[in-house]
């Protein structure tokens, strides 16, 4: 192949008189370089995207949650926890009691999930107590027995750091939470309310969970809601968080009749699903940069053979086979994909470095999550060179076809 790869070589410097075919072919390896970059940079986002929802989706929440069918509540949940911490491969285990509420300062208002919690046991299966960016958690720490048993005026309250925004809440601030477990009176249905003080304001950087989130002791949350002595749901931490659906099957055979688990990949299956569709379009849509840069190695190898008729010829009629002269112009289409993949791939994995290094800010409201996550991967610029050079390599079997056919005698007939 040395002979045929020095000809190709040969063949890439255009003289004057073959400018418009040197431009082509720099038009083609820039195109090539393009559209790998570009698909560096659309799968490193998307891993990136999908990396960090899981991570914060995972950090934020238990690995599998168990609940009564009836939705009314588990009531021996103090044995219950204790026997089903116990299991194999379950690591961490903790009770919680889930309402929606309203929650407002003055004018200003919004919807919430109200959380209660024994947070020495929360911190087990979710990160959110400890991602506090104001304030402690310290007076949910104090005991379980109400708010008179600490002396305080008012129990305490997280809140998360885009509702306590939204409420223009600052640590020891007050706030009033409107249940609508309110209690049956002459006049009809009234919400039960409860003032409580801002503690603390966490941020976990996922804006589902900042923007409508709030924790308070287990016990408040009971008396709030109405519900003595009574939890609606029980988290779980696993040791596998890939076979939760299995662990979360055990968990609830463990439990008994009545009982059932959903787990993190059940609850977020739609948006996991999502990116993997987005991964797989922006993949094709982006992919399509390089079937153009494909096109212009085609023009620029059958401009070649046309301007090169004359060598071809002259080769042929030293002594060189069809084969010999398919090859080069197959090395040639070869020298260009590899220069430009070669390129791309550089100039990808830079700009993903610089955007992971050099955080662009995004809106947490439309993304969930407040900057652009780059996460390049070796395994995805294999997979692009492959398809590059591919692709390219297809562009050049008609080109390469063509030289093979020239025939000495009718293109030098008229030299």
């Amino acid at each position: 192949m040395r002979f045929e790869f020095f000809v190709a070589a040969r063949y890439l410097r255009a003289k004057r008189r073959q400018a418009v075919v040197g431009v082509i072919t720099a038009i083609s390896v820039a195109g090539v370089a393009v559209g790998v970059a570009s698909l560096i940079l659309a799968l490193a986002i998307t891993n990136g995207m999908r990396r960090d929802l899981q991570e914060r989706l995972l950090s934020s929440t238990a690995h599998v949650d168990l609940m009564r069918v009836q939705n009314d509540g588990i009531r021996d949940w103090r044995t219950l926890t204790a026997s089903l911490r116990k299991l194999p491969h379950v690591t961490a285990a903790a009770p919680g009691l889930y309402e929606p509420v309203l929650v407002s300062r003055g004018a200003l208002s919004g919807g919430a999930m109200l959380k209660g919690v024994i947070p020495a046991e929360e911190r087990t299966v979710s990160d959110l107590l400890s991602n506090m960016t104001a304030g402690s958690t310290a007076p949910l720490l104090q005991t379980e027995s109400g708010s008179d048993a600490t002396g305080e005026a008012t129990p305490p309250i997280v809140l998360g750091y885009d509702l306590a925004d939204t409420l223009d809440a600052k640590v020891g601030a007050t706030v009033m939470v409107i249940s609508p477990q309110g209690e049956l009176t002459p006049y009809g249905l009234v919400p039960k309310y409860q003032r409580f003080r801002l503690v603390g304001i966490f941020h976990s950087g996922f804006y589902q969970y900042d923007s409508s989130f709030g924790f308070v002791r287990l016990k408040d949350a009971q008396t709030l809601f109405g519900e003595p002595d009574l939890v609606s749901i029980i988290s779980f931490k696993v040791d596998d968080l890939y076979h939760a659906d299995r662990i979360g099957k055990e968990i609830e055979e463990a439990a008994g009749p009545g009982f059932m688990t959903t787990n993190w990949m059940e609850q977020n299956r739609e948006l996991f699903r999502a990116l993997k569709l987005e991964q797989i379009v922006t993949f094709i849509v982006i992919g399509l940069i390089v079937c153009v840069a494909a096109l212009n190695i085609l023009i620029a190898l059958t401009m070649m053979v046309m301007e090169k008729t004359k060598d071809i010829a002259v080769l042929m009629s030293f002594g060189a086979e069809p084969g010999q002269i398919r090859r080069i112009f197959l090395l040639q289409g070869f020298l260009i994909s590899v220069i430009g993949t070669a390129l791309g791939l550089v100039l990808g994995y830079a700009l993903a470095w610089a955007g992971a290094h050099y955080r662009f800010p995004l809106s947490a409201q439309v993304y969930s999550i407040d900057y652009l996550p780059f996460a390049p991967r070796l395994i995805d610029g294999v997979i692009v060179a492959v398809v590059s050079l591919g692709v390219s390599l297809l562009a050049t079997v008609y080109p390469s076809s063509s030289a093979a056919r020239v025939l000495p005698a009718e293109a030098l007939r008229y030299e």
